[in-house]
């Protein structure tokens, strides 16, 4: 029997133990060069499972988001008891993406439990306008929460505004994203609160998608909260100037439902 030395055993250790664990947000491109939400170009949305292998999801996958949430679709459930939200204050950082402005918290900013299982709260990023629609209506905006479990399995819940009285949450990172406005560094905060987005509500949609985002990937578990909040015009405004990619829009176009089931989750 041929002994491997430890240096390949170790190494062969490492990289399956990076494919088992490596987190499916984690994947979310980063570069804007890379990709982009001009409808015409050669980089635009149409053209994302094209680029790269790895995005090939992108265009033959059977479970992208977003979806429009038509109500004619949607089986309602009630005694929805299943999610429950523990969020805490913790240090956070803000990085200008390219495609977008994200907020990520360093460890500890809490959790949220969903039929058992826990994802830890890793970012929260916002796309103008809504990418989600609710029978076919679009809304200013829409913030995502990215969780992830201890296995790499991702939740994400999504938050849409329409134009309105300022968003408190936002109006604490005013600052802050005039600072990074011209940088894609990252800027870091002091401890924030993420129970100041108020996420109680008692109606949710809840369906299985994707990431909105290159590489597209799947299995991810949506939940969208029916309240609509409202947001400052000067607010929405701020989120896209402090990207500077040229571009009016950082949502990607709906995607075909394909047979999936959409709840609308009635919480007691």
């Amino acid at each position: 029997m041929v002994k491997l030395p430890f240096h390949v055993i170790f190494g062969s250790f490492l990289c399956a133990f990076l494919l088992v664990s490596w987190p499916v947000m984690c994947q979310e491109v980063e570069d804007q060069k890379e990709f982009d939400y001009d409808a015409e170009g050669d980089r635009g949305p149409t053209h994302w499972g094209e680029l790269k292998r790895e995005w090939h999801g992108c265009k033959t996958g059977l479970m992208q988001s977003p979806i429009d949430l038509l109500h004619k679709r949607v089986r309602i459930v009630s005694h929805f008891t299943n999610l429950k939200i523990d969020y805490k204050p913790s240090n956070a950082t803000l990085k200008n993406r390219g495609h977008d402005i994200m907020l990520k918290w360093s460890g500890g900013a809490g959790s949220i439990n969903v039929n058992g299982t826990r994802y830890f709260l890793r970012q929260c990023h916002w796309h103008s306008p809504s990418e989600h629609t609710i029978n076919g209506r679009r809304f200013a905006l829409e913030a995502h929460l990215v969780h992830q479990s201890r296995t790499g399995k991702v939740a994400v819940i999504g938050l849409l505004y329409n134009i309105g009285r300022p968003d408190h949450f936002l109006s604490k990172l005013e600052e802050y994203l005039e600072d990074i406005s011209d940088s894609r560094e990252y800027d870091k905060l002091n401890v924030i609160d993420p129970s100041l987005l108020k996420m109680q509500s008692s109606l949710y949609y809840r369906y299985i998608g994707s990431l909105t985002v290159p590489p597209c990937s799947q299995n991810v578990l949506w939940t969208i909260v029916r309240e609509i909040r409202t947001v400052a015009p000067e607010q929405v405004k701020l989120l896209r100037v402090a990207v500077h990619d040229d571009s009016d829009t950082n949502a990607r176009p709906l995607q075909p439902l394909n047979d999936r089931k959409i709840q609308l989750r009635i919480k007691n």
